[in-house]
C-alpha cells in the first residue's frame, strides 16, 4: 500500500495559482498510477488529473484541460499538482490518490487515499 500526504491547498481569488503536493511513501510508489480527485460541496468526487508510473500517460478532466499540470518524481516520491487561472468552480477538497494500476487513476480502483487539502477559489 501507498500511504500518501497532501499538502499546499488554500484560499485564493479567482485568477491566481496554486500548487498541491503530495508526498508518498511505500514500496509499490513508483509502479503505481496516481492522480488527484476533488470533492466539491454536495457533488460527487471527480478525477481531474491523473498520471501513470512512467509519466508517459497524462489524464485531465475536461473541466481543468489547458489550466492544471500534473507531474510526479518518483526518486522524489512526489507527486504535484499545479493549478493556474482559478475558479470558483475549482473549489473543493482536493485528495492525492494512488491507484492499482500502473497505467491509469480510475475512482473505482483507487487502493489509497490521502486526507485531504481544501481549495477555495473566491469570486
Amino acid at each position: 500500500q501507498v500511504q500518501l500526504v497532501e499538502s499546499g491547498g488554500g484560499l485564493v481569488q479567482a485568477g491566481a495559482s496554486l500548487r498541491l503536493s503530495c508526498a508518498a511513501s511505500g514500496r509499490t510508489f513508483s509502479s503505481s498510477a496516481l492522480g488527484w480527485v476533488r470533492q466539491a460541496p454536495g457533488k460527487e468526487r471527480e478525477v481531474v488529473a491523473g498520471i501513470s508510473w512512467s509519466s508517459g500517460i497524462i489524464y485531465y478532466a475536461d473541466s481543468v484541460k489547458g489550466r492544471f499540470t500534473i507531474s510526479r518524481d518518483n526518486v522524489k516520491n512526489t507527486v504535484s499538482l499545479r493549478m493556474d487561472s482559478l475558479k470558483p468552480e475549482d473549489t473543493a477538497v482536493y485528495y492525492c490518490a494512488a491507484d492499482k494500476s500502473p497505467r491509469s487513476l480510475s475512482l473505482t480502483t483507487i487502493v489509497s487515499w490521502g486526507q485531504g487539502t481544501q481549495v477555495t477559489v473566491s469570486s
